[in-house]
């Protein structure tokens, strides 16, 4: 009898807990630092400020880089995607999740550069659901590169470029 009642309750908290594990979605720090060399802590919109000291921050893209996003009211936790490709100066291709819905993830989708300084600090970013980038621009802190490469290197390689 304590038998049966044992093997009905966890039968019941297996079952209570298969929604919760079901709807478990990837984030995009997680996937950041799955995917990239930048190996950072906190909410995405924490990143900008966790990199300090530790790793190079600049405005300029670069493969492997990891660009942030200030948090803002629509997406209160920040947002951080790995740079695939650097297009031109205005065009990357991003890996990321959770963007176009969640815990999506995409790859080589388009971020444009809409900034009027050209610094990436506002970025519309390929949004699956309208099939285009999206309608609002988002604010940006800008590139933090891996250990493996410097802001000064970068800037170095899009001036021979």
């Amino acid at each position: 009898m304590i038998k049966n009642a044992v093997a009905a309750f966890l039968a019941f908290f297996a079952v209570a807990a298969l929604p919760t594990a079901a709807q478990a979605r990837l984030q995009c720090v997680t996937y950041a630092r799955q995917i990239s060399d930048v190996q950072i802590s906190g909410n995405a919109r924490d990143w900008w400020s966790n990199a300090a000291g530790t790793y190079d921050r600049g405005q300029q893209p670069k493969a492997g880089a990891v660009l942030a996003f200030s948090g803002t009211r629509a997406m209160p936790y920040g947002h951080v995607a790995v740079v695939r490709k650097v297009v031109d100066d205005r065009h990357i291709l991003i890996d990321h999740a959770n963007w176009s819905g969640p815990g999506m993830v995409e790859k080589g989708v388009m971020a444009v550069d809409v900034s009027a300084a050209g610094d990436w600090s506002e970025v519309r970013v390929w949004y699956a659901p309208t099939k285009s980038v999206g309608l609002r621009a988002s604010p940006a802190h800008g590139f933090i590169y891996p250990r493996t490469m410097t802001a000064d290197a970068t800037k170095a390689t899009s001036a021979k470029g």
